[in-house]
């Protein structure tokens, strides 16, 4: 007969060692549902996050923007993604709409050097506004303040330069969620590996704000939320040839790591090159996630491919409401620090309306093929 000390021992041997056990993981569809709820990230300098829907202009504050027929110039950080192109036309669409002239739109290529011969270029015209992305938030400095000071209003999206403050050196920043895309793309990776297995990642080894948000968030949801997942290989990528240089770190990975069973990259165009990694190394087996909605993985995430599902931004809706708020400049109405879209989970069942809500169109007809449609 067991005794009662006996019942009593085993009872607290029990306790005891569920005290200790590992955490239970999260459960990623609830986690995503959530997500989609609230903005986590926050401004450069703490900023808590104002929606996009408040920021607005009536048909009075329109009539008198059009009537001052002022000047702008989109000055990119780097042209040759989706994610770009939509900014563009987003800012495009919305500075049209509000009698604004677009003098010029640059690319410099991820070069910082660039970027200031760009801004020094454009500045002989004398835009009264400029809504750009820096590529390196010290180098660019001097050259975006020379901008301010020569009168031009600026508004930034994702990064500010070094000792710029909202309200005085600039109008405001707009971002996605781009902490939120992070931890999405962290529980879509659990998701897809059920909750367990050996991971890398592919990080963009910069002083870009927006990328670190990224990286910080997804390393932290998997080490909170995904006990049974492990990070035992991580490369960073410096650019400008991010596809090359993301497979060169995902073949390394891959080499080094035969167990990994999926690497995250932190957005779309290195995430093309971990999957010709993958290909060449005939890890069909290999799951991506990776953040924004470009048309390369959508194909394969259509196709049932590697990539598994992405957390994505809404850079068209991003570029309408920078316009926007180059018009609060213009009428000396006051703006919000740091303005931020949620982030978007997309996967494969959800990609004909996620790429709808990011670009404000419909799928392109590779994306429909790859569907089956």
């Amino acid at each position: 007969m067991i005794s009662r000390r006996s019942l009593m021992g085993t009872a607290a041997a029990l306790t005891l060692a569920l005290a200790f056990a590992a955490p239970a993981a999260a459960d990623p569809d609830t986690a995503l549902a959530e997500l989609q709820k609230t903005v986590l990230s926050k401004g450069p300098s703490g900023e808590a996050p104002a929606p996009a829907s408040d920021v607005t202009l009536t048909d009075e504050e329109l009539a008198r923007i059009k009537a001052m027929n002022a000047t702008a110039a989109i000055v990119m950080h780097y042209g040759g993604n989706d994610w770009s192109r939509a900014q563009i036309n987003g800012l495009q669409t919305q500075f049209a709409a509000m009698g604004i002239k677009v003098l010029a739109v640059t690319d410099a290529g991820f070069k910082p050097e660039k970027q200031v011969s760009d801004l020094e270029t454009i500045m002989a015209q004398k835009p009264a506004i400029i809504v750009s992305i820096p590529t390196d938030p010290t180098a660019t400095a001097a050259a975006y303040k020379a901008a301010a000071e020569a009168g031009a209003k600026l508004v930034f999206m994702d990064n500010v330069p070094t000792g710029f403050t909202a309200g005085k050196d600039y109008v405001s920043i707009v971002s996605a969620d781009n902490y939120g895309n992070g931890v999405a793309s962290a529980h879509l990776m659990a998701k897809a590996l059920n909750g367990e297995g050996e991971i890398g990642l592919v990080f963009h080894a910069a002083d870009f704000f927006v990328t670190r948000q990224r990286y910080d968030a997804f390393k932290a949801t998997i080490a909170a939320d995904y006990p049974n997942i492990k990070i035992v290989a991580e490369q960073g990528i410096g650019g400008p040839d991010f596809p090359g240089d993301a497979e060169k770190a995902a073949s390394a990975i891959l080499t080094s790591n035969p167990n990994v069973k999926g690497i995250w990259a932190v957005w779309d165009v290195p995430a093309e090159g971990v999957i010709s990694a993958a290909r060449v190394a005939g890890r069909d087996d290999l799951v991506i996630t990776t953040i924004d909605l470009g048309e390369n993985v959508a194909i394969s995430m259509a196709q049932g491919g590697f990539v598994k599902g992405l957390g994505a931004q809404r850079p068209y809706d991003a570029g309408v409401v920078e316009a926007k708020l180059a018009g609060y400049a213009l009428l000396g109405k006051a703006a919000p620090a740091f303005v931020a879209l949620p982030a978007l989970p997309v996967t494969r069942e959800t990609l004909l309306d996620g790429w709808k809500a990011v670009y404000s169109t419909e799928a392109t007809d590779n994306i429909k093929k790859s569907l089956g449609q």
